[in-house]
């Protein structure tokens, strides 16, 4: 079968086509035939398109029912789609190019973004979904389940209180409540915004002048740098041990440091902490400030929120109302402080091997068995007319490079993972700063303010044990998981805490407390604004105060889940594993000696 492409014009003068066509491309006979392919049709092309095909033989015949499908031609080949070819036109009786039909080969444009371009994609094939992804989306939906019955819980009072975060129950939390009632006969002298705080900037002379220590010390059991949650040691009980929380004019040192004026100012390294990192707290507290003379003292009430460790303060999730709530906040400060102070004597060689110093324990009776503990009375100079001591705590010494260093001892407590997302018993090794990232965003003040007594007392290291429940429905019973060593300069600089603006905090206050005449003043933190206020009080005012005292651990309810058989048989396991420990740590010093 031939084919026929037709005459082609010659030119024998030069290039390109003649001024005059010899013949027409494109010729047709008068029956109706051609000598050319009569429905070729033309794609039009840009110069900066590829060339297409000339025809394209392996087209789908059913062109059109797929391009109604597809919504779009189908591209640079869409031209070749026409609808008659040669012989439909020919039967049809259109043998001019009026019987031409030819599709748009202009494909319409069609939005890149936007809802209907996900559907316009091609189906994908149904993948196997991981067992992992399907778990963590299960996890998902429980805390989003859990964060809603929190959300209602504390806000079902909104539309009745009259504004968001559940009017006037929400007003009458106990976390949302002044630490101190503030009375008619008060007078406000001033408030000040923490702001204001932010901006301010002092330098003391480092280091400080010691002008006294007192108490006794006992040496840090390294063992204890080994635990990991996968050996984890029990918490133990110390009940015949004695903790004193001394305010600033009942310190019998300090009395007779202000009668022979070795300063202007004194205060403790607590209440000095509270100020220094003011801007961090959340929940009220309150310092008494006594003007006596040229004298001032920075005092702390009986039973001051001061003398107990807050728990996830300055977190988001909202911790239960109920006083009588294991996971209130109410019940979380005594759990904490009693985790805290059992800890800084578990980790301690109990061999009667002491370190002391000038002076015993002001605040001890002879014979009485007290916590290890050493109180420095420190000296610094504010200015040419102000000096300030401080009382400052160690609780352990060790040796290091053949030289004695102060430590302080301090634990993080957790009770339950699900408040903070986080499970130290899984993350603890392989993610340890995942979990310090996350007290840090819990416990900024608390962690802030043990950073700053380790300053204040010039501690060379500071260790952080983390100790969690044994089950997070008992609050009695307590496992510690790891403990871990920092340098109180550098932690403070990991979590963003300048000391010139701590001092520069402590001297604002100083001055502006200067100025007062002499009497009794507080100053609170707001309950819900952050800022501090200052109020004249009278001067008998705290003194026959009543004091709610917790109850000691006898008269407390006892979890339920736990009989007295299975209590007594606990405590009798912790007694046996703390003496295995004991002899473990003795044969690891006796080994030590023996290859030194």
């Amino acid at each position: 079968m031939g084919f026929d492409v037709g005459v082609v014009p010659f030119n024998p003068d030069g290039w390109g086509p003649p001024d005059t066509a010899s013949a027409p491309l494109l010729l047709f006979r008068n029956d109706g035939g051609s000598t050319q392919p009569a429905n070729i049709p033309f794609a039009p092309f840009s110069r900066s398109e590829k060339l297409g095909r000339v025809a394209d033989w392996t087209r789908n015949p059913n062109f059109g029912a797929n391009a109604a499908r597809s919504g779009a031609g189908g591209g640079r080949d869409a031209v070749f789609d026409f609808a008659l070819d040669e012989f439909s036109g020919q039967s049809a009786g259109a043998g001019d190019d009026s019987t031409f039909r030819l599709v748009d080969g202009k494909p319409p444009p069609r939005p890149k973004f936007g809802p209907r371009w996900r559907f316009q994609q091609r189906p994908q094939l149904p993948q196997r979904r991981d067992e992992e992804v399907e778990a963590r989306k299960r996890e998902a939906e429980k805390e989003r389940a859990r964060r809603d019955r929190f959300y209602n819980l504390h806000h079902r009072s909104h539309f009745a209180g009259g504004g968001f975060g559940g009017g006037a129950n929400r007003r009458d939390s106990p976390l949302l409540k002044s630490s101190v009632d503030i009375q008619p006969e008060w007078t406000m002298l001033d408030q000040i915004p923490f702001s204001t705080f932010s901006k301010l900037s002092f330098s003391v002379p480092d280091p400080p002048e010691d002008l006294l220590v007192c108490g006794g010390l006992e040496f840090y059991d390294r063992s204890f740098d080994r635990i990991n949650p996968k050996n984890e040691r029990r918490l133990e009980r110390f009940k015949s041990r004695n903790f004193f929380k001394v305010t600033t004019t009942d310190d019998p040192v300090i009395r007779r440091l202000a009668a022979d004026d070795k300063a202007t100012v004194f205060a403790t390294d607590v209440i000095l902490s509270a100020l220094m990192c003011a801007p961090r707290s959340v929940y009220s507290w309150d310092i008494v400030i006594q003007r006596v003379g040229n004298k001032l003292f920075f005092d702390k009430r009986d039973g001051s929120q001061l003398d107990l460790l807050s728990v996830n303060e300055t977190s988001q999730e909202l911790l239960p109302d109920a006083k009588e709530d294991i996971n209130s906040a109410h019940s979380l400060s005594f759990e904490a402080t009693y985790i805290n102070q059992n800890f800084s004597q578990q980790v301690l060689v109990r061999d009667g091997n002491k370190v002391t110093f000038d002076e015993p324990n002001p605040f001890a009776s002879e014979g009485e068995e007290v916590a290890s503990v050493a109180y420095r009375y420190r000296r610094w100079k504010l200015d040419e007319d102000t000096q300030l001591i401080a009382r400052c705590e160690v609780h352990s010494v060790t040796d290091v490079k053949g030289q004695r260093a102060f430590m302080t001892l301090n634990a993080l407590n957790e009770f339950d993972p699900k408040y903070t997302g986080i499970d130290w018993r899984q993350k603890l090794e392989t993610q340890r700063g995942a979990v310090l990232a996350t007290e840090l965003k819990n416990n900024a003040n608390k962690l802030a303010k043990w950073t700053a007594q380790a300053l204040l007392s010039g501690a060379d290291l500071m260790k952080l044990g983390y100790v969690s429940r044994v089950h997070s429905r008992d609050h009695f019973n307590h496992v510690i998981l790891s403990v871990i060593g920092y340098k109180p300069r550098d932690f403070a600089t990991q979590i963003n805490l300048n000391t010139s603006n701590m001092w520069g905090i402590v001297k604002s206050i100083v001055d502006l407390c200067m100025k007062l005449n002499e009497g009794k003043y507080v100053l609170v933190k707001d309950p819900v604004k952050p800022q501090v206020r200052i109020y004249e009080v009278p001067v008998d005012a705290f003194e026959n105060e009543y004091v709610e005292e917790p109850l000691p651990e006898e008269e407390q309810v006892q979890p339920q889940v736990e009989e007295d058989a299975t209590a007594s048989a606990m405590d009798a396991a912790a007694e046996a594993e703390a003496n295995v420990a004991v002899g473990a740590a003795e044969e690891d010093n006796n080994a030590g000696a023996f290859a030194a």
